[in-house]
């Protein structure tokens, strides 16, 4: 049987979300602790994966697992609660096909970065802290430009995997929250290391050593190296995947968190 796993994380001590060699990764405590609570071995396949230090309010991963007839779901998401570190948790549990897959049916994904403008002991492990107001009216003019179907090229990572670099923006923008700005991206997909260099580049703007007609000249060039640098990973949350609806029902999740309906989903998929 296939299971959907809801779960959230703070990345601060973790080397990001995959498996790699010598390092702790949230997957590798996910598949640790499902394997010993179901006493089988289990590996789980995310949604995305999240850089080292980045944290996640809304992550999915899914797993295939024969669960005992006196298991139900509801026990099983509270032993794997007690059996994980504080800093990661499972929220909702649900199975689906067999065929469903976390990354792949994901239709869209959210990234927030949040950044303080006063200062907070409590907020350094999830924000930015700016000593100074940026240009907020020069960073949205910026970000305007990233909506549509563009190559991210400038906005990623040289060593990064991917086959391309075409991603479907639908949302770019920075808002405020008391006490600060959140800058705000959703988009079909992401690659290596975008979401940071993007809002490091943004901040640039923000700051006046960019102008917004810079910054879209950088964002055509594909030259990763005409970008800013990096914004660090603490500010970045991965906080909302959506799947359509016949896949995930929106009773299932915590309030706040979206599924795509039918409409939607038609509509997305005709920009994809």
């Amino acid at each position: 049987m296939r299971y959907f796993l809801h779960l959230a994380y703070d990345g601060t001590e973790y080397h990001g979300w995959q498996i790699q060699p010598r390092v702790t990764t949230v997957q590798q405590e996910l598949d640790r602790c499902l394997s010993q609570v179901l006493r089988q071995p289990v590996y789980c396949l995310g949604s995305g994966r999240t850089d080292s230090g980045v944290h996640a309010s809304h992550q999915v991963a899914h797993f295939d697992a024969d669960l005992p007839d006196t298991l139900d779901l509801a026990t099983l998401l509270y032993r794997l609660n007690r059996a994980l570190p504080t800093g990661i948790r499972g929220q909702v549990l649900h199975p689906v096909p067999p065929d469903a897959h976390a990354r792949f049916a994901a239709r869209a994904r959210t990234y927030e970065y949040h950044v303080r403008l006063t200062p907070d002991p409590f907020a350094t492990r999830f924000s930015l802290y700016l000593d100074r107001a940026p240009d907020l009216e020069a960073m949205n003019e910026a970000a305007a430009m990233l909506v549509g179907t563009h190559d991210f090229t400038s906005f990623s990572k040289v060593k990064g995997a991917e086959k391309h670099y075409n991603c479907t923006c639908f949302e770019a923008g920075w808002h405020l929250e008391p006490g600060g700005l959140v800058f705000r991206i959703r988009a079909n997909r992401f690659v290596r290391g975008m979401v940071r260099l993007v809002v490091g580049t943004l901040l640039s703007v923000g700051r006046g050593k960019l102008s917004p007609a810079e910054f879209g000249e950088i964002f055509r060039s594909l030259s990763r190296v005409h970008a800013s640098g990096a914004a660090l990973a603490g500010g970045l949350f991965l906080c909302r995947v959506e799947y359509p609806a016949d896949l995930v029902d929106a009773a299932l999740l915590p309030v706040g968190l979206p599924y795509f309906s039918k409409k939607e989903l038609e509509c997305v998929d005709s920009h994809v």
